[in-house]
C-alpha cells in the first residue's frame, strides 16, 4: 500500500501484506466464541516508544488486529460480536516523524483490521459502563525477542524492589477496570488467547517459512565464512545482516553463538570470545519476520573438520534428530513420538562406536530424556500456547531440538530444526541449514555454488 499524506506530512505505511483484514475477523470471531454471548474482551497495546526507537507491537494486540499504532484499546464486544479501536489524535511532533493511523483515519483501520468502529479514547469508559464480564489479558505483553518466561521474571523483580515496585501494564488495567466498574466481573483472556495461538494458520505459516529459510540461509553462510580467530559475535553480525538485507526486523530473540567451553552454558549469549581451532561453535539464531520467528540449532568444526570425538556425538544426536522427524505425524501425542524414536534408536546405540563409557552412557541417557520437542514456535522463540497435552494437529508449529549432557567433559551436543505439523507427516521450515556432518565439512571447503547473500523474492 502506498503512503498516505495527511497536511503536508508522511503517514507512515501500516499495511502488513501477510495478514489482510480477513484473518483478523477470522481470529476475533474464535476470541467471540470463547468468550460468550456476555463477555467482552479488551486488549491494550504497546505504549508510546521512548526514545529514537522504532515502534514494535504487542504479540497479542497483533495478533487480534495488526494495528501498529501505541496507546491504543481493542474492544471486542460478545453479545453484538463487533469489535471496536480506541487511537489517540495525532500530534505535530508524530506527522513530522512518519505517524501511524490515529482516530483521523477512520477508513484506513477498518480497512486494515476489519473493526466495525474507531473511536477516540475518551469514548473507551462509556462503552464499558454496561459491560458486567470483561475478559483482559493477565500475562506480560510478549514484545520482540522477548519470552513470557523471562518477562513474567523482570515482573517479579521489578515488583520485589523496595526502591520500584511498579505493576505490570497488565496489572494496572486489571486495576483500574475494577475500581471504575466495581460490578464488573474481570477474567483472564490469556488462556483463550494462548490456545488460538498454538494452532497457526495458513497464512502465519507462510511467514513462519520464510523466516525459517532466513535462518537457515544465515547459518549457511556462517559456516562458510568460520575460521579459527573470528569472534563469536561476528557470526551474528553477519546473520544479523542476512535477515535486514532481506526484509527481516532483525533478530527474532537474543542469538545464542558459542565455542568450545562456552557450549556448556546452555542459554550462553554474551558471544564475544574468539573461535579457537579443535573446538565445536553451536549458533543458534533467527529473525523476525512481520512478528513472527523460528529456531535453529547447528554445531560446526571451527577448523572446518569434525575430530573423532566431534563425528561421534553430534553424528549420533544427528541421527537421532531424524528419527525424531520421522516419527512426527499428526494424531499422535508428543509422547508417542519420543516413545517410538527411542525404541527405533536402540539398535542404533547398540552398535554405535563411542571412544568412551562416559560418551556411550551420555546417549543413553538422552533416549530417556523427554525435552527433546522442545517448545512452540511463533510469534516468540518460545511461543505462548502448548501441544504436549493432546495429539499433534495440522498448524503445530515447534522445534524439535535432542540434546546430550556429558558432564565429565561439560560437553553439551545438540541440533534443532523447526517443523510445523501437516495432514500427513511435517514440513521443516529450516531443512536449508546442513545437517549431516559431510555436507557441513564440503560447506566449509567452500565446494559448490554460493548463495548470494540476498534471497530471490526478499524484502519489501
Amino acid at each position: 500500500m502506498d503512503s498516505l499524506t495527511i497536511r503536508g506530512a508522511q503517514l507512515a505505511p501500516q499495511w502488513r501484506a501477510d495478514f489482510p483484514a480477513e484473518e483478523f475477523v477470522a481470529r476475533r470471531e474464535k476470541i467471540f466464541d470463547a468468550i460468550g454471548s456476555e463477555g467482552q474482551a479488551l486488549l491494550q497495546s504497546a505504549p508510546a516508544p521512548r526514545g529514537y526507537v522504532i515502534f514494535r507491537q504487542t504479540n497479542e494486540f497483533f495478533y487480534c488486529c495488526g494495528l501498529e499504532t501505541p496507546q491504543s484499546y481493542l474492544l471486542m464486544n460478545g453479545a453484538e460480536r463487533k469489535t471496536a479501536l480506541y487511537l489517540a489524535r495525532r500530534g505535530e511532533a508524530q506527522l513530522g516523524e512518519g505517524a501511524p493511523p490515529g482516530v483521523e483515519d477512520v477508513d484506513l483501520v477498518k480497512g486494515m483490521t476489519g473493526a466495525d468502529g474507531v473511536y477516540g479514547l475518551e469514548k473507551l469508559s462509556e462503552h464499558l459502563a454496561d459491560a458486567k464480564l470483561v475478559y483482559t489479558p493477565h500475562a506480560p505483553a510478549g514484545v520482540r525477542a522477548t519470552t513470557r518466561h523471562h518477562l513474567l521474571l523482570a515482573n517479579q523483580m521489578v515488583a520485589q524492589d523496595p526502591w520500584d515496585g511498579q505493576p505490570s501494564r497488565e496489572q494496572r488495567l486489571v486495576s483500574l477496570l475494577r475500581s471504575r466498574f466495581p460490578n464488573m466481573e474481570v477474567r483472564d483472556l490469556t488462556p483463550i488467547l494462548d490456545e488460538l495461538r498454538s494452532v497457526k494458520s495458513p497464512r502465519e505459516i507462510a511467514v513462519m517459512r520464510r523466516a525459517g529459510q532466513l535462518c537457515a540461509h544465515a547459518i549457511r553462510e556462517a559456516m562458510r565464512v568460520t575460521r579459527p580467530g573470528i569472534l563469536e559475535y561476528q557470526l551474528g553480525s553477519l546473520a544479523n545482516y542476512i535477515y535486514l538485507l532481506n526484509g527481516a526486523r532483525g533478530e527474532g530473540y537474543r542469538p545464542i553463538i558459542a565455542g568450545g567451553e562456552n557450549i556448556w552454558h546452555i542459554h550462553y549469549f554474551l558471544n564475544n570470545c574468539p573461535l579457537k581451532d579443535g573446538d565445536l561453535v553451536l549458533m543458534d539464531v533467527a529473525p523476525e519476520c512481520n512478528y513472527y520467528t523460528n529456531d535453529i540449532g547447528r554445531m560446526w568444526p571451527v577448523n572446518g573438520t569434525y575430530a573423532t570425538w566431534q563425528r561421534e556425538l553430534y553424528g549420533y544426536i544427528v541421527e537421532y534428530h531424524k528419527v525424531v522427524l520421522s516419527r512426527i505425524r499428526p494424531g499422535v501425542t508428543p509422547d508417542q513420538v519420543m516413545d517410538e524414536a527411542a525404541e527405533e534408536m536402540k539398535e542404533v546405540w547398540e552398535s554405535w562406536e563411542f571412544s568412551k563409557d562416559i560418551y556411550r552412557e551420555g546417549a543413553r541417557r538422552t533416549l530417556e530424556f523427554r525435552g527433546h520437542l522442545s517448545h512452540p514456535v511463533g510469534m516468540a522463540v518460545h511461543d505462548d500456547g502448548g501441544y504436549h497435552h493432546r495429539p499433534l494437529v495440522p498448524g503445530t508449529v515447534f522445534a524439535v531440538d535432542p540434546q546430550m549432557w556429558i558432564p565429565e567433559e561439560k560437553l553439551y551436543i545438540r541440533v534443532e530444526d523447526t517443523v510445523v505439523v501437516t495432514d500427513d507427516g511435517i514440513e521443516i521450515f529450516t531443512s536449508g541449514a546442513p545437517l549431516e556432518l559431510d555436507d557441513v565439512e564440503a560447506l566449509m571447503r567452500n565446494e559448490g555454488t554460493q548463495l548470494p547473500y540476498l534471497l530471490t523474492g526478499s524484502g519489501r
